[in-house]
C-alpha cells in the first residue's frame, strides 16, 4: 500500500507526486494532476480545488 502525505507535510523524497484524495474525505477521482517535488518541499493544496489533500507518490 502506497504512503500518503498531506498537504503541509514535506516530501521525504524527490519525485512526482499525484492527489489520492481530499483531506475533507471527498474522492478525487478527477483530480490526476501530478507535481514534481524536491527533497524536503512542501506538498501542495489540489491544484483542482485548492483544498488540502492527500498525495502518494506516482513515480
Amino acid at each position: 500500500m502506497a504512503t500518503n502525505y498531506k498537504t503541509g507535510e514535506k516530501a521525504p523524497e524527490s519525485g512526482t507526486y499525484k492527489v489520492d484524495k481530499l483531506v475533507n474525505g471527498n474522492n478525487s477521482n478527477e483530480d490526476n494532476t501530478e507535481v514534481k517535488l524536491e527533497e524536503g518541499e512542501q506538498f501542495p493544496p489540489s491544484p483542482s480545488s485548492n483544498e488540502a489533500a492527500f498525495w502518494v507518490k506516482a513515480s
